[in-house]
Protein backbone atom coordinates (compact mmCIF):
# COMPACT_ATOMS: atom_id res chain seq x y z
CA UNK A 1 0.00 0.00 0.00
CA UNK A 2 2.92 2.16 0.20
CA UNK A 3 3.36 4.16 -3.35
CA UNK A 4 7.17 5.72 -3.70
CA UNK A 5 7.93 8.55 -6.31
CA UNK A 6 11.58 7.69 -7.36
CA UNK A 7 12.92 11.09 -9.07
CA UNK A 8 10.06 10.97 -11.65
CA UNK A 9 9.78 7.47 -12.30
CA UNK A 10 6.76 5.22 -12.31
CA UNK A 11 5.13 5.10 -8.98
CA UNK A 12 4.35 0.97 -8.17
CA UNK A 13 0.87 0.82 -7.81
CA UNK A 14 -1.09 0.66 -4.58
CA UNK A 15 -3.72 -2.07 -4.00
CA UNK A 16 -5.54 -0.13 -1.49
CA UNK A 17 -4.47 3.25 -2.79
CA UNK A 18 -7.77 5.95 -2.53
CA UNK A 19 -8.93 7.88 -6.24
CA UNK A 20 -11.48 9.58 -6.64
CA UNK A 21 -13.43 7.11 -7.21
CA UNK A 22 -13.73 6.17 -3.31
CA UNK A 23 -15.87 8.78 -2.28
CA UNK A 24 -13.00 11.05 -1.22
CA UNK A 25 -13.48 14.00 0.98
CA UNK A 26 -10.13 15.49 -0.68
CA UNK A 27 -8.94 15.13 -4.14
CA UNK A 28 -5.66 16.74 -5.56
CA UNK A 29 -5.23 15.98 -9.40
CA UNK A 30 -1.78 17.41 -10.77
CA UNK A 31 -1.93 20.26 -8.10
CA UNK A 32 0.98 22.95 -8.85
CA UNK A 33 2.03 25.89 -7.80
CA UNK A 34 4.57 28.24 -8.81
CA UNK A 35 5.09 31.70 -7.51
CA UNK A 36 7.15 33.60 -10.16
CA UNK A 37 10.11 31.72 -11.32
CA UNK A 38 9.98 29.03 -8.52
CA UNK A 39 8.61 25.99 -8.30
CA UNK A 40 6.54 25.27 -4.70
CA UNK A 41 4.40 22.52 -5.29
CA UNK A 42 4.85 20.55 -8.17
CA UNK A 43 1.78 17.85 -10.37
CA UNK A 44 0.59 16.63 -6.35
CA UNK A 45 -1.83 13.37 -6.79
CA UNK A 46 -3.60 12.95 -3.69
CA UNK A 47 -6.70 11.82 -2.00
CA UNK A 48 -7.75 11.72 1.66
CA UNK A 49 -11.16 9.89 2.79
CA UNK A 50 -13.77 10.75 5.23
CA UNK A 51 -12.65 10.27 8.74
CA UNK A 52 -9.27 9.58 7.64
CA UNK A 53 -6.11 11.66 9.32
CA UNK A 54 -3.31 12.40 6.75
CA UNK A 55 0.15 13.75 7.97
CA UNK A 56 2.24 15.85 5.67
CA UNK A 57 6.01 15.59 6.10
CA UNK A 58 8.91 17.11 4.28
CA UNK A 59 11.27 19.98 5.09
CA UNK A 60 11.17 23.60 5.26
CA UNK A 61 10.28 25.25 2.01
CA UNK A 62 8.88 21.53 0.46
CA UNK A 63 5.46 23.01 -0.03
CA UNK A 64 3.44 21.84 3.16
CA UNK A 65 1.81 25.20 4.18
CA UNK A 66 0.87 26.14 0.21
CA UNK A 67 -0.74 23.00 -0.27
CA UNK A 68 -2.78 23.61 2.67
CA UNK A 69 -3.30 26.92 1.19
CA UNK A 70 -4.10 25.92 -2.27
CA UNK A 71 -6.90 23.18 -0.77
CA UNK A 72 -8.38 25.98 1.43
CA UNK A 73 -9.00 27.86 -1.63
CA UNK A 74 -6.58 31.16 0.12
CA UNK A 75 -3.99 31.22 -2.96
CA UNK A 76 -4.84 30.21 -6.69
CA UNK A 77 -3.63 26.94 -7.96
CA UNK A 78 -1.39 27.37 -11.12
CA UNK A 79 -2.20 23.91 -12.59
CA UNK A 80 -4.20 21.18 -11.99
CA UNK A 81 -7.17 20.63 -9.63
CA UNK A 82 -8.58 19.90 -6.22
CA UNK A 83 -12.20 19.33 -4.63
CA UNK A 84 -12.72 19.67 -1.30
CA UNK A 85 -16.01 18.57 0.47
CA UNK A 86 -17.16 17.84 -2.80
CA UNK A 87 -16.61 21.10 -3.70
CA UNK A 88 -14.55 22.33 -6.74
CA UNK A 89 -11.45 24.61 -5.40
CA UNK A 90 -11.12 27.61 -7.05
CA UNK A 91 -14.66 27.90 -8.13
CA UNK A 92 -15.29 31.78 -7.38
CA UNK A 93 -19.03 31.00 -6.73
CA UNK A 94 -18.15 28.13 -4.00
CA UNK A 95 -16.12 30.03 -2.52
CA UNK A 96 -17.67 31.15 0.79
CA UNK A 97 -19.04 27.06 0.75
CA UNK A 98 -16.01 26.02 0.94
CA UNK A 99 -14.63 28.23 3.40
CA UNK A 100 -17.68 26.95 5.24
CA UNK A 101 -16.66 22.99 5.17
CA UNK A 102 -12.69 23.72 6.21
CA UNK A 103 -10.98 24.64 9.52
CA UNK A 104 -7.91 25.94 9.59
CA UNK A 105 -4.78 26.35 11.77
CA UNK A 106 -2.33 28.17 10.12
CA UNK A 107 1.36 28.59 11.21
CA UNK A 108 0.83 31.94 12.42
CA UNK A 109 -2.53 32.07 14.72
CA UNK A 110 -3.52 35.48 13.27
CA UNK A 111 -5.69 36.35 16.84
CA UNK A 112 -7.13 40.05 17.53
CA UNK A 113 -4.60 41.03 20.41
CA UNK A 114 -7.34 43.27 22.07
CA UNK A 115 -10.29 40.91 21.85
CA UNK A 116 -10.43 38.19 25.08
CA UNK A 117 -10.75 34.13 24.24
CA UNK A 118 -14.67 34.98 24.63
CA UNK A 119 -14.90 37.57 22.27
CA UNK A 120 -13.09 36.37 19.65
CA UNK A 121 -14.80 33.07 19.43
CA UNK A 122 -18.04 34.82 19.56
CA UNK A 123 -16.73 37.58 16.35
CA UNK A 124 -15.60 34.04 14.39
CA UNK A 125 -18.91 32.18 15.29
CA UNK A 126 -21.19 34.85 14.12
CA UNK A 127 -18.50 34.73 10.81
CA UNK A 128 -19.34 31.15 10.48
CA UNK A 129 -22.92 31.31 10.75
CA UNK A 130 -23.30 29.18 14.20
CA UNK A 131 -27.06 29.89 15.18
CA UNK A 132 -26.98 32.51 18.26
CA UNK A 133 -28.62 29.86 21.01
CA UNK A 134 -25.56 27.08 20.29
CA UNK A 135 -22.77 29.61 20.33
CA UNK A 136 -22.67 30.47 24.45
CA UNK A 137 -22.33 26.29 24.78
CA UNK A 138 -20.18 25.37 21.85
CA UNK A 139 -18.37 28.28 23.40
CA UNK A 140 -17.57 27.17 26.47
CA UNK A 141 -17.23 23.48 25.78
CA UNK A 142 -14.49 24.07 23.40
CA UNK A 143 -12.24 26.71 25.59
CA UNK A 144 -13.14 24.29 28.51
CA UNK A 145 -11.11 21.26 26.56
CA UNK A 146 -8.65 23.37 25.71
CA UNK A 147 -7.58 24.21 28.91
CA UNK A 148 -8.47 28.07 28.11
CA UNK A 149 -12.11 28.56 29.92
CA UNK A 150 -10.25 29.96 33.28
CA UNK A 151 -8.98 32.79 31.26
CA UNK A 152 -11.91 33.44 28.54
CA UNK A 153 -12.04 36.59 29.71
CA UNK A 154 -8.31 37.97 29.36
CA UNK A 155 -6.85 39.30 26.18
CA UNK A 156 -4.95 37.04 23.20
CA UNK A 157 -2.52 39.81 23.70
CA UNK A 158 -1.72 38.69 27.02
CA UNK A 159 -1.41 34.77 26.27
CA UNK A 160 1.71 32.61 25.57
CA UNK A 161 2.36 31.01 22.62
CA UNK A 162 0.82 28.06 23.85
CA UNK A 163 -2.57 28.77 24.68
CA UNK A 164 -2.55 31.90 21.60
CA UNK A 165 -2.24 28.12 19.46
CA UNK A 166 -5.04 26.78 21.43
CA UNK A 167 -7.31 29.97 20.76
CA UNK A 168 -6.12 29.29 17.20
CA UNK A 169 -7.22 25.66 17.17
CA UNK A 170 -10.57 26.28 19.35
CA UNK A 171 -11.74 29.03 16.34
CA UNK A 172 -11.34 26.42 13.61
CA UNK A 173 -13.75 24.10 15.58
CA UNK A 174 -16.18 26.67 16.06
CA UNK A 175 -18.34 26.11 13.02
CA UNK A 176 -18.16 21.87 13.44
CA UNK A 177 -16.31 21.35 9.66
CA UNK A 178 -16.08 18.25 8.41
CA UNK A 179 -12.54 19.35 7.02
CA UNK A 180 -9.43 20.37 8.75
CA UNK A 181 -6.28 21.63 7.70
CA UNK A 182 -4.08 21.88 10.74
CA UNK A 183 -0.30 23.36 10.58
CA UNK A 184 1.94 22.01 13.29
CA UNK A 185 -0.93 22.24 15.62
CA UNK A 186 0.97 20.95 18.71
CA UNK A 187 3.84 23.85 18.15
CA UNK A 188 4.56 25.51 21.43
CA UNK A 189 2.21 23.34 23.29
CA UNK A 190 3.55 21.93 26.88
CA UNK A 191 3.54 18.15 26.84
CA UNK A 192 -0.07 18.75 28.48
CA UNK A 193 -1.75 20.14 26.28
CA UNK A 194 0.10 18.73 23.26
CA UNK A 195 -1.90 15.45 24.57
CA UNK A 196 -5.06 17.09 25.30
CA UNK A 197 -4.84 18.19 21.39
CA UNK A 198 -4.22 14.53 20.10
CA UNK A 199 -6.93 12.99 22.24
CA UNK A 200 -9.40 15.94 21.08
CA UNK A 201 -8.17 14.86 17.29
CA UNK A 202 -8.63 11.11 18.04
CA UNK A 203 -12.22 11.93 19.16
CA UNK A 204 -12.68 14.43 15.72
CA UNK A 205 -11.51 11.51 13.75
CA UNK A 206 -13.95 9.13 15.07
CA UNK A 207 -16.92 11.23 14.83
CA UNK A 208 -15.92 11.43 10.54
CA UNK A 209 -14.28 14.20 10.74
CA UNK A 210 -11.14 14.39 7.56
CA UNK A 211 -7.89 16.25 8.77
CA UNK A 212 -4.64 16.42 7.16
CA UNK A 213 -1.45 17.78 9.61
CA UNK A 214 1.55 19.72 8.39
CA UNK A 215 4.10 18.69 11.22
CA UNK A 216 7.88 18.10 11.50
CA UNK A 217 7.26 16.51 14.40
CA UNK A 218 7.61 12.22 13.22
CA UNK A 219 6.65 10.65 16.43
CA UNK A 220 3.33 12.76 16.78
CA UNK A 221 2.72 11.56 12.87
CA UNK A 222 3.33 8.38 13.63
CA UNK A 223 0.96 8.07 16.70
CA UNK A 224 -1.96 10.52 15.24
CA UNK A 225 -1.73 9.63 11.56
CA UNK A 226 -3.96 6.81 9.46
CA UNK A 227 -1.56 7.63 6.52
CA UNK A 228 1.80 10.04 6.38
CA UNK A 229 2.49 11.80 3.15
CA UNK A 230 6.45 12.42 2.37
CA UNK A 231 6.44 15.93 0.34
CA UNK A 232 9.28 18.13 -1.19
CA UNK A 233 7.48 19.96 -3.63
CA UNK A 234 7.18 16.60 -4.83
CA UNK A 235 5.34 13.98 -3.31
CA UNK A 236 7.96 11.23 -2.55
CA UNK A 237 5.56 8.70 -0.75
CA UNK A 238 2.46 7.58 0.44
CA UNK A 239 1.68 5.23 3.08
CA UNK A 240 0.68 4.09 6.82
CA UNK A 241 3.62 4.48 9.25
CA UNK A 242 3.82 0.71 9.54
CA UNK A 243 4.46 0.27 5.64
CA UNK A 244 6.51 3.27 5.36
CA UNK A 245 8.67 1.71 7.93
CA UNK A 246 8.57 -1.52 6.36
CA UNK A 247 9.72 -0.27 3.06
CA UNK A 248 12.85 0.86 4.08
CA UNK A 249 15.41 -1.21 2.84
CA UNK A 250 18.20 -3.29 4.13
CA UNK A 251 16.24 -4.17 7.53
CA UNK A 252 18.18 -4.57 10.49
CA UNK A 253 18.96 -7.40 13.57
CA UNK A 254 18.70 -5.96 17.15
CA UNK A 255 20.52 -7.90 19.60
CA UNK A 256 20.64 -7.64 23.61
CA UNK A 257 23.60 -8.49 24.62
CA UNK A 258 25.35 -8.33 28.65
CA UNK A 259 28.29 -6.19 27.31
CA UNK A 260 29.28 -5.35 23.28
CA UNK A 261 32.69 -5.19 23.18
CA UNK A 262 35.26 -3.97 20.66
CA UNK A 263 35.77 -7.77 19.92
CA UNK A 264 31.52 -8.19 18.88
CA UNK A 265 31.28 -4.85 17.27
CA UNK A 266 33.99 -6.42 14.93
CA UNK A 267 32.30 -9.49 14.56
CA UNK A 268 28.87 -8.12 13.52
CA UNK A 269 31.04 -5.25 11.10
CA UNK A 270 32.06 -8.39 9.32
CA UNK A 271 28.44 -8.84 7.90
CA UNK A 272 26.78 -5.80 8.67
CA UNK A 273 25.43 -4.11 5.18
CA UNK A 274 25.28 -0.29 6.76
CA UNK A 275 27.33 1.25 9.66
CA UNK A 276 26.18 -0.27 12.69
CA UNK A 277 24.16 1.52 15.35
CA UNK A 278 26.17 2.62 18.20
CA UNK A 279 25.16 0.17 20.92
CA UNK A 280 22.86 1.66 23.31
CA UNK A 281 23.14 0.33 27.53
CA UNK A 282 20.51 0.27 29.72
CA UNK A 283 20.01 2.65 32.41
CA UNK A 284 20.44 -0.54 34.95
CA UNK A 285 24.18 -1.12 32.75
CA UNK A 286 23.05 -5.02 32.75
CA UNK A 287 21.93 -5.02 28.86
CA UNK A 288 22.89 -3.32 25.83
CA UNK A 289 20.93 -3.27 22.26
CA UNK A 290 23.02 -2.93 19.44
CA UNK A 291 21.41 -3.05 15.95
CA UNK A 292 22.91 -4.83 13.10
CA UNK A 293 21.72 -4.13 9.30
CA UNK A 294 21.74 -6.96 7.06
CA UNK A 295 21.30 -7.33 3.11
CA UNK A 296 19.64 -10.14 3.56
CA UNK A 297 18.10 -10.92 6.84
CA UNK A 298 17.05 -14.37 6.48
CA UNK A 299 20.08 -15.71 5.72
CA UNK A 300 22.60 -13.93 7.48
CA UNK A 301 21.04 -13.67 10.95
CA UNK A 302 22.25 -17.27 11.96
CA UNK A 303 25.96 -15.94 10.86
CA UNK A 304 26.01 -12.92 12.45
CA UNK A 305 24.82 -14.82 15.71
CA UNK A 306 27.63 -17.32 15.55
CA UNK A 307 29.94 -14.53 14.60
CA UNK A 308 28.91 -12.50 18.04
CA UNK A 309 29.08 -15.68 20.13
CA UNK A 310 32.84 -16.65 18.87
CA UNK A 311 33.60 -13.05 20.06
CA UNK A 312 32.71 -13.56 23.48
CA UNK A 313 29.38 -12.09 22.90
CA UNK A 314 26.57 -13.35 25.48
CA UNK A 315 23.54 -12.44 23.31
CA UNK A 316 19.92 -12.76 25.72
CA UNK A 317 17.68 -11.57 22.96
CA UNK A 318 17.41 -11.41 19.16
CA UNK A 319 14.73 -9.97 17.51
CA UNK A 320 13.75 -8.45 14.01
CA UNK A 321 14.81 -4.84 13.43
CA UNK A 322 12.61 -2.34 11.41
CA UNK A 323 13.64 1.29 10.07
CA UNK A 324 12.01 3.94 12.52
CA UNK A 325 9.75 6.63 10.72
CA UNK A 326 12.93 8.96 10.75
CA UNK A 327 15.51 6.43 9.14
CA UNK A 328 12.62 6.21 6.46
CA UNK A 329 11.84 9.76 5.98
CA UNK A 330 15.81 10.73 5.82
CA UNK A 331 16.65 8.04 3.81
CA UNK A 332 13.75 9.15 0.89
CA UNK A 333 14.40 12.61 1.08
CA UNK A 334 18.00 11.84 0.20
CA UNK A 335 17.18 9.24 -2.51
CA UNK A 336 14.92 12.30 -3.99
CA UNK A 337 17.71 14.52 -3.90
CA UNK A 338 20.40 12.15 -5.11
CA UNK A 339 17.72 11.38 -8.01
CA UNK A 340 16.72 14.88 -9.03
CA UNK A 341 20.41 16.14 -9.23
CA UNK A 342 21.37 13.28 -11.53
CA UNK A 343 18.41 14.13 -13.73
CA UNK A 344 19.05 18.07 -14.02
CA UNK A 345 21.08 18.67 -17.38
CA UNK A 346 24.75 20.24 -16.93
CA UNK A 347 24.30 23.61 -17.07
CA UNK A 348 21.03 24.40 -15.48
CA UNK A 349 20.71 25.10 -11.85
CA UNK A 350 19.11 23.05 -9.77
CA UNK A 351 15.56 24.66 -7.85
CA UNK A 352 15.80 25.25 -4.13
CA UNK A 353 13.04 22.69 -3.20
CA UNK A 354 10.32 24.80 -3.49
CA UNK A 355 11.54 27.30 -0.43
CA UNK A 356 8.98 30.54 -0.64
CA UNK A 357 7.72 33.29 0.97
CA UNK A 358 4.63 32.89 3.14
CA UNK A 359 2.75 35.19 0.35
CA UNK A 360 -0.87 34.94 -0.88
CA UNK A 361 -4.05 35.70 0.64
CA UNK A 362 -4.30 36.07 4.91
CA UNK A 363 -5.49 32.54 6.61
CA UNK A 364 -8.93 31.26 7.20
CA UNK A 365 -9.68 32.33 10.75
CA UNK A 366 -6.93 35.21 10.26
CA UNK A 367 -7.77 39.03 10.70
CA UNK A 368 -10.62 39.09 8.50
Amino acid sequence: MVQIDSGGAATRPSPGARNADDGAVIVAEGLTRRFGPRLAVDGLNLTVGRGEVLGVLGPNGAGKTTTIRMLAGLIDITAGRARVAGIEVGDEGSAQRLRSQIGLLPEEPGLYPDLSAVATMEFFARLYGVPKPDRADRIEELLRRLGLWDRRDNTAGTFSKGMRQRLALARALIHQPPVLFLDEPTANLDPEAAADVRRILGELRQAGHTIVINTHQLDEAERLCDRIAILNTRLIATGAPAELRASAETPGVTIELDAVTADVLAAAGTLAAAPITAPITAPDATVATLTVRLADMRRETPALVAAIVAAGGRIQRVSPGEASLEETYLRLIADQHVSHDAAVPAGFAVPAGGAVPNQGAAPTGGKP
